[in-house]
């Protein structure tokens, strides 16, 4: 779901509906869509980043690339800023995906 000035781009119609209006078990499935697809992305990031891994290993570059990290920093505190989201907390995100991946490609290599 991508938030434009205000205005919502829903997948279906249950995200387009007023909270308010939705009952404390609607709101908890809603949740719990959401928390799965946060995983898939996961996932799917998890994914390309092993083959960055790969490739890095492959043309014998070094596993920490501290300038690519700060450009992942930097658009994960525009896009919190774009969605009005606290930046701390994405960023928080984004630098325990970052530590984790790095973990993986060190334990592959």
């Amino acid at each position: 779901m991508e938030h434009q000035g205000g205005n919502d781009v829903a997948d279906d119609d249950t995200e387009r509906r007023d909270p308010n209006d939705m009952s404390l078990a609607e709101l908890r499935e809603e949740i719990e869509s959401i928390d799965r697809e946060i995983v898939e992305l996961i996932a799917r990031r998890t994914y390309v980043a092993e083959t960055v891994a790969h490739v890095k290993e492959a043309q014998d570059k070094p596993t920490t690339d501290e300038s690519q990290e700060q450009r992942v920093m930097d658009r994960a505190g525009e896009n919190a800023e774009r969605f009005d989201v606290d930046s701390n907390l994405v960023k928080a995100v984004f630098r325990l995906l970052i530590e984790l991946n790095k973990v993986e490609q060190r334990d592959k290599r």
